[in-house]
C-alpha cells in the first residue's frame, strides 16, 4: 500500500478516466513530524504510474516528507489549468509541464523559483538546460527520458505483407496503399485526443531542418512562415494527402489515443504517427506485445537525409507560491538523480535516453527504442523539435490539424491559419520583428 495520497486538480476531476478517488487534502498528515507537499502531473496512465513510483521511492528516502499527487487533463485543457493556477497563486508545490516554447509561455521569471545554483543541476544534461532556462536562470529538471515524434508500426503486419521501412514519403504512401488493400487500417489517427493530430506537422521538423537549415531562426524572426516555406508546408500537405487517399482508420474522428494504441498492437492498424513516449503506455498495458512495435522517422523527400525529430523530456518546476520550497527542491533533486530515473524505469520502462548523468538504460530495451537510438546517437540524423529551437508555437495547432486531417480545411488554409495563430502568440511574447 503506497503511503501517498493522489488528489484530483479541481478542474480536472470531471475529465478523468482513471476513476481516482479524492482521498486526502494538502497540508495535513497523520504524522505530525511530516511536511506534506503536492505534485501536479498530467493524467496519462504512464505519467501517473511513473510519478507514483517516484513518490514511493522518494518518501522511503525522505520519511519526513509526504507527497500528495494531483492530476490534470492533457492537451489544451491542461495548459489552461496550469496557467490559471499559476496566475491565481494556487499551484502545487511541484508541477510537471512542457519544456521549450510552452515553458516560455508560463512566464517562468514571474512565476517559478530558479534552481540554477542547486547542486543537482550539475548532473543535468547541457542539452536539456536551455529548454528550461529563461533569462540567465534554470527553472526545471527533466522527468523521464527523451523521445521522438515518429511513426510507430506493427512489425508483424509489415512482415506479413513483405514491406520494408520507408525512407521517403512516396515509399510510405506506397506501403500504406498495400496495407489498405490487405484490409488493415494503414495510418491510425485519434482525433478524440486532439493533441495527437499534430504529428504530421511537428514530427516532420527534422525534414524541414534538413531542407531549410535556417528555418528556426527565420521563423522566430518573422522572416518565414509555414504557409510560405515549401519544406515546412509539407507537414500539412502530407496530412491532407493521406486523408484524401482514405488511408486513415474509418473511426479516426472518435478514436481515443488509448484505442489507437490498442489497434496498433492488435494489428488492426499498421502505422501510428505519434510521440514515442507512447511506448511506456504500451509497456504498461500490453507488455507481451511491446516488441511487436517498431519505429521509423516520418519520411521526407530525400532518403539520404532521412532524420528523426526528437523531443527532450518534460520538466518539473516549483512555483514561487510554494509554501514548502525546501521540501519541493528535495523532490526535484530526487527526480534528477539515478534513483529518480530508476523509479521511472521500474514503473514504465524507457522510451528513449535519460538526460541526467549516471542514469543508464537497462540492458534490454523495447524494439522501437533500439530503432530510435542510432538517430539519437548521431547528431546528423536528428533535429530537436521546433519548440526547442524557437519560443514560437501557436496554441491552436491541434484544432487546425484535426480540421486538415478531417477534410474540413485544406492544407493551404490550415497552414495560413496556423501562421495567424503563431503571430498572436509571438506578439504576446513581445518577440522582435512581430510588432
Amino acid at each position: 500500500m503506497k503511503s501517498f495520497t493522489r488528489r484530483l486538480a479541481p478542474a480536472a476531476a470531471g475529465a478523468m478516466a482513471l476513476g481516482l478517488a479524492l482521498t486526502g487534502c494538502s497540508g495535513s498528515s497523520g504524522n505530525a513530524n511530516q511536511t506534506t507537499i503536492t505534485w501536479l502531473v498530467d493524467n496519462g496512465e504512464s505519467t501517473v504510474s511513473a510519478a507514483e513510483q517516484i513518490v514511493e521511492d522518494f518518501q522511503a528516502a525522505n520519511p519526513g516528507i509526504k507527497v500528495d499527487l494531483e492530476t490534470r487533463p492533457q492537451g489544451g485543457d491542461g495548459d489552461n489549468l496550469i496557467k490559471t493556477r499559476l496566475s491565481t497563486g494556487d499551484m502545487a508545490d511541484v508541477f510537471s509541464y512542457n519544456t521549450g516554447s510552452l515553458f516560455q509561455q508560463i512566464s517562468p521569471q514571474q512565476n517559478l523559483t530558479p534552481i540554477t545554483n542547486e547542486p543537482y543541476i550539475a548532473k543535468v544534461s547541457e542539452t536539456f538546460k536551455p529548454t528550461v532556462t529563461a533569462g540567465s536562470d534554470i527553472y526545471g529538471v527533466p522527468v523521464g527520458t527523451g523521445f521522438a515524434g515518429a511513426v510507430l508500426y506493427n512489425k508483424k503486419v509489415y512482415e506479413k505483407l513483405g514491406l520494408s521501412v520507408p525512407k521517403t514519403w512516396d515509399q510510405f504512401m506506397e506501403n500504406s496503399r498495400k496495407i489498405k488493400d490487405s484490409g488493415v487500417a494503414p495510418i491510425l489517427q485519434s482525433y478524440q485526443a486532439t493533441w495527437s493530430s499534430q504529428l504530421f506537422v511537428l514530427g516532420d521538423f527534422a525534414n524541414v531542418a534538413k531542407a531549410s537549415p535556417n528555418f528556426a531562426a527565420d521563423y522566430t524572426a518573422n522572416k518565414t512562415k509555414y504557409s510560405t516555406d515549401p519544406a515546412a508546408f509539407k507537414g500539412f500537405q502530407h496530412q491532407e494527402e493521406a486523408a484524401k487517399a482514405g488511408l486513415f482508420n474509418e473511426d479516426f474522428a472518435s478514436t481515443t489515443y488509448e484505442e489507437a494504441l490498442q489497434k496498433l498492437v492488435d494489428g488492426e492498424g499498421a502505422q501510428y504517427p505519434i510521440l514515442s513516449s507512447s511506448l511506456t503506455a504500451i509497456q504498461l498495458t500490453f507488455p507481451e506485445k511491446i516488441n511487436d512495435i517498431g519505429l521509423f522517422p516520418l519520411p521526407g523527400d530525400d532518403a539520404s537525409k532521412n532524420a528523426l525529430t526528437v523531443w527532450l523530456p518534460g520538466g518539473a518546476y516549483t512555483p514561487k507560491t510554494s509554501k514548502h520550497p525546501e521540501e519541493a527542491k528535495k523532490l526535484l533533486a530526487f527526480i534528477a538523480s539515478k534513483a529518480g530515473c530508476d523509479a521511472v524505469t521500474k514503473a514504465v520502462g524507457v522510451s528513449g535516453p535519460y538526460l541526467v548523468d549516471d542514469c543508464e538504460l537497462p540492458a534490454e530495451v523495447p524494439a522501437a527504442v533500439k530503432d530510435m537510438l542510432p538517430y539519437f546517437e548521431d547528431p546528423a540524423k536528428n533535429s530537436p523539435a521546433l519548440e526547442f529551437l524557437s519560443p514560437v508555437k501557436g496554441p491552436s495547432l491541434e484544432q487546425i490539424t484535426v480540421e486538415v486531417g478531417s477534410g474540413i480545411r485544406s492544407a493551404k488554409d490550415g497552414a495560413a491559419l496556423y501562421d495567424e495563430d503563431v503571430t498572436k502568440q509571438a506578439k504576446q511574447l513581445n518577440l522582435p520583428g512581430w510588432n
